[in-house]
């Protein structure tokens, strides 16, 4: 096993000159700022007031898993022989807010849309989604159960 580092730098733009000293006194947005790296503007849930125009940590959040999912797909399709020509992904998580305001992921359905050529196995296709689990670092680190619904289109 070895160790490894990742970092971000978050920075929080969204102090209108009085910071958090009144809660509706401050915007809930900030930067992502890797260095080298463009920056990500965010703010909040749009359901908790963010604006709906900037990601927020639930976008980011099925987001990586989604591309983490599709980058192990495609290695062990290339592992496997199956030459996948576009992958698109729709994923969709569920979330709940209990009454004391906390919320939490419940469940996400990854749903990529994949292209293949003709002649290709989908049924060993469809088997790599369920190997994916075991290498892709952000599904093995979330709590809440991850499944799959793959479409494939057999290209001419």
């Amino acid at each position: 096993m070895s160790e490894h580092d990742y970092t971000a730098r978050v920075v929080w733009t969204g102090n209108r000159g009085e910071g958090t000293q009144h809660y509706k006194g401050y915007d809930r947005t900030w930067n992502v700022e890797t260095p080298g790296k463009p920056v990500i503007h965010c703010s909040n849930d749009p359901l908790l007031g963010g604006n709906p125009g900037l990601h927020n940590p639930e976008d980011m959040l099925i987001a990586a898993l989604s591309a983490c999912h599709m980058l192990w797909f495609l290695h062990l399709a290339s592992d496997a022989g199956i030459a996948v020509q576009s992958y698109e992904d729709d994923p969709l998580a569920v979330g709940e807010t209990d009454s004391a305001g906390a919320s939490r992921f419940l469940r996400a359905t990854l749903r990529p849309r994949i292209a293949v050529p003709a002649g290709t196995d989908l049924a060993q296709a469809d088997a790599l989604h369920g190997q994916v689990h075991a290498f892709c670092f952000i599904a093995r680190s979330v709590n809440f159960p991850v499944s799959y619904a793959a479409r494939y289109r057999v290209l001419a």
